[in-house]
C-alpha cells in the first residue's frame, strides 16, 4: 500500500475540540450535583451551570465530520476500505481499551455499587470490561450492565457517543464519501428535518437533545439521528469550504462555546420543546459557524501554537478518562448530600486537575505510544 501523505492540520479546530473537552469536564462537575440531588429525593435534576455542555458531543460530531471528510475525500484512489478503517481503529480504540480498564478500576474502588446500593459480582464486571473493549453496548437491565441505571457503556458512559462516532465511519466510507456534494446537501437537509423533529417535538420526553446513551429504541435511533445529520454538516461544510483570514478566531470561538453552553434551561411551555429547539438551532447553525471561523483562523503567536496543539492532544484522552473519576466523584456527592460548587470547590477542582493529569499521562505514555507502534506494524503489512 502507498503511504498517505499527511495534510496540514487546522491547528484551531484542534485547539477548539479541547475547549469543548474541558468544557465538558466542567458540566459533568455540575451534572454530579443535579444528579446527587436527584438520587437523595432533594431536587429535580436539573443542571443549572453549563445546563447545554452535552452539546460539546454535537460538536465534536461536526468536527468529526469536517476532518474526515477533509483528510480521505480526495484520498481513495490510493486508499482502500481496510486501509481506511484501520487508519481509524489505531486513532480511536488504544483510548477505548484504556477507557474501559480505567472504568473498571473506578468500580472496583466504590465496592462495585449499583446506583441504588446493591453490589455487582465481580465476574459481571470483568464482562463489562471486555465488551467495552470491542465497543458491543449493554442492553438495559442485564446483569453486565452493573451500574442499573441502563447505560450503553455503563463503567464509562460517555463512550456511547464513541459507539456511534464508529457507525458514523463506517456510512463514511461505503455510502456517504460517493455522494456528490449536491447528494450530500439534500441528504443533510432531510437529516436536519429529521432532527429537528425528533428534539423539537421532543419524541424521547428528555427535553433536550441528550439521548444516545443507553441501547433503548428511542436512544439508538434519536443517537443515530443525533450523530448523523451534525457529521453530515460537517462532511459538506469542508467539501464548500473558502477561507478568509479572520484575527483572533480561536478566543472568538471559545467564548461563543462557553456562551452557548451557560444559558439556562429553557423551560416547556407546550409540546414544542423549546430547551430542544435552542439546542437544534446551535447544532445545525452556531456550531457550524464556529467550525468555520476556527478553519479560518491561524495561530497569531507561539504560545496560541502551543496551546492549541496541547489541548487538541489532550482532547480525546480527556474525554476519555474523566468519567470514571467522575462516578467516584458522583458517588461521594450522593453519600455526603452535597450539591452546590461553594461546599466543594477543593474535591470539585481536584477532580478536574487529576482528569486533565490523567489525560496528560494517558497521552504520553499509552495513546502515542501505542499508536506510533501500530502505525509501524500497520505500514510494514
Amino acid at each position: 500500500m502507498n503511504q498517505i501523505q499527511q495534510k496540514p492540520h487546522y491547528e484551531l479546530l484542534d485547539g477548539l475540540r479541547g475547549v469543548a473537552a474541558i468544557l465538558v469536564l466542567f458540566y459533568h462537575i455540575f451534572e454530579g450535583f443535579a444528579f446527587a440531588e436527584s438520587v437523595n429525593g432533594d431536587g429535580n435534576g436539573i443542571i443549572t451551570t453549563l445546563n447545554h455542555g452535552h452539546i460539546a458531543v454535537d460538536f465534536f460530531f461536526i468536527l468529526s465530520g469536517f476532518v474526515i471528510s477533509y483528510a480521505y475525500d480526495d484520498r481513495w484512489k490510493k486508499m482502500n476500505l481496510g486501509e481506511f478503517f484501520k487508519r481509524r481503529l489505531i486513532r480511536l480504540h488504544p483510548m477505548l481499551v484504556a477507557g474501559a480498564v480505567i472504568g473498571a478500576i473506578a468500580f472496583f474502588a466504590v465496592g462495585c455499587k449499583t446506583w441504588s446500593g446493591g453490589v455487582t459480582p465481580t465476574g459481571w464486571v470483568m464482562t463489562a470490561m471486555l465488551l467495552t473493549m470491542f465497543m458491543i453496548p449493554a442492553i438495559p437491565g442485564a446483569p453486565y450492565e452493573v451500574r442499573g441505571n441502563g447505560e450503553m457503556f455503563p463503567l464509562n458512559g460517555p463512550m456511547w457517543s464513541l459507539f456511534f462516532e464508529y457507525i458514523g465511519n463506517i456510512i463514511y466510507a461505503l455510502i456517504i464519501r460517493r455522494l456528490s456534494t449536491k447528494i450530500l446537501t439534500i441528504l443533510t437537509i432531510l437529516l436536519g428535518i429529521a432532527h429537528a423533529c425528533f428534539f423539537v417535538g421532543d419524541v424521547s420526553s428528555y427535553d433536550s437533545v441528550g439521548v444516545g446513551w443507553t441501547i433503548d429504541n428511542v436512544n439508538f435511533w434519536g443517537g443515530f439521528v443525533r450523530m448523523l445529520f451534525p457529521f453530515s454538516v460537517g462532511m459538506l461544510l469542508s467539501r464548500t469550504f473558502k477561507p478568509r483570514k479572520v484575527k483572533g478566531s480561536f478566543w472568538i470561538c471559545s467564548l461563543m462555546l462557553i456562551t452557548i453552553f451557560s444559558v439556562p434551561y429553557i423551560t416547556k411551555t407546550s409540546n414544542i420543546s423549546l430547551n430542544s429547539l435552542y439546542e437544534v438551532i446551535c447544532i445545525a447553525i452556531i456550531f457550524p459557524f464556529i467550525v468555520w471561523l476556527g478553519a479560518c483562523g491561524q495561530n497569531e503567536h507561539r504560545y496560541t501554537e502551543r496551546l492549541n496543539k496541547l489541548l487538541g492532544n489532550i482532547s480525546y484522552p480527556l474525554y476519555i478518562v474523566h468519567y470514571p473519576i467522575m462516578y467516584i466523584f458522583y458517588k461521594w456527592l450522593i453519600e455526603k448530600k452535597l450539591y452546590t460548587f461553594s461546599e466543594t470547590w477543593i474535591e470539585s477542582s481536584i477532580v478536574v486537575t487529576s482528569s486533565i493529569l490523567l489525560a496528560f499521562a494517558f497521552l504520553k505514555f499509552y495513546d502515542e505510544p501505542v499508536r506510533k507502534y501500530l502505525s509501524k506494524r500497520k505500514n510494514k503489512q
